[in-house]
């Protein structure tokens, strides 16, 4: 009887023991992001710290972490949307950042994507931010508009960058293409060391302001922001993912006025494929009080990452995860 006692015990116990295991499994989800010099990689670091919870981490009511229980989430650099869709699609990436208007093309296979079969599992976790187009000039090229560029030295940035597919719009827009340029394919702090040492005129960047590599450069050379305005910026904005913008007075050293330019949409996207409560717990880590402490204070770009703006300019569909947050939050109906 006693030996049946304590075995009956020790079962007890085990089971308890497994049971804790079990909810505190250790799952890993990467965030693919852009080149370490741009806004997707510290923007992508911050939310893969909110939204992790490792197991036997303090829990979030004794001051620990808010995020996932169990959930070790990672940003990883990258090449940008493009390149951050196809690995979603390709499974070697749990979810990414991508420009809206990227994402939306690649789920339904039009735009950029109408020769390559759609991406037609991608979905929304959230729109974070807007986007600024920098074109980005050394102050001796002369170039003090996009029609200028005919005959300079301007890099579009790396093949899979939302960057290079903004840049051909762009150009394309001021009847332009890459046959009147000298183009060149790299990634912002790339040129930039290329712009410092006089080998290139131009480049375009597409992101958050203020971006480190465009900062750093201002600060060590003599740079100006060039203006993407009037019926440039109205032809590109034809399609609904574009907005206009302004790059603030003072953004970058030697810019002291306000630059026109235009915005796309920054967007947070995963697989259909990912668990329904998986992406749930994530969008509710994202939103969670501890988690705005953290964007507020972590890049510039982060204080623009609200709720209010989560489900603005999405063109390819939620989650089922993230769209049951939203409306139990009330966000949606």
């Amino acid at each position: 009887m006693f030996n049946k006692r304590i075995m009956g015990l020790a079962t007890a116990a085990l089971m308890a023991i497994s049971g804790v295991a079990s909810a505190q499994e250790m799952q890993f989800f990467r965030i693919g992001t852009g080149g370490t010099a741009g806004t997707y990689y510290p923007i992508g670091g911050l939310l893969a710290n909110a939204i992790s919870s490792p197991p036997g981490s303090r829990a979030c009511e004794e001051g620990g972490s808010c995020g996932v229980p169990g959930l070790v989430a990672s940003a990883v650099a990258a090449n940008g949307s493009v390149a951050n869709v196809n690995a979603i699609m390709g499974g070697t990436l749990e979810s990414g950042f991508s420009q809206g208007d990227v994402a939306a093309w690649a789920q339904t296979g039009t735009g950029i994507w109408k020769d390559q079969p759609p991406a037609d599992k991608l979905r929304a976790i959230a729109n974070l931010y807007p986007e600024s187009i920098h074109l980005v000039a050394s102050a001796d090229s002369g170039i003090n508009s996009v029609a200028d560029l005919k005959g300079k030295r301007v890099s579009l940035d790396e093949p899979g960058s939302g960057t290079l597919v903004d840049a051909q719009l762009i150009l394309g827009a001021a009847g332009l293409s890459e046959a009147d340029i000298t183009p060149e394919y790299l990634k912002p702090d790339q040129a930039a060391e290329r712009m410092k040492d006089g080998a290139m005129d131009a480049f375009f960047f597409v992101g958050g302001y203020p971006a480190g590599a465009i900062a750093e450069l201002a600060s060590q050379d003599d740079v100006k922001i060039v203006p993407i305005e009037g019926e440039i910026a109205a032809k590109v904005m034809e399609s609904k993912f574009f907005s206009e913008d302004t790059i603030p007075s003072g953004t970058y050293e030697g810019n002291d006025e306000d630059v026109t330019t235009i915005a796309v949409g920054a967007q947070w996207v995963t697989s259909a494929d990912q668990p329904e409560e998986l992406i749930y717990e994530i969008t509710k880590a994202l939103w969670n009080d501890n988690t705005r402490v953290q964007l507020d204070a972590g890049h510039a770009k982060g204080k623009m990452i609200t709720k209010e703006n989560a489900l603005s300019g999405l063109g390819l569909p939620l989650h089922p995860g993230a769209e049951r947050f939203y409306k139990e939050a009330g966000l949606m109906e």
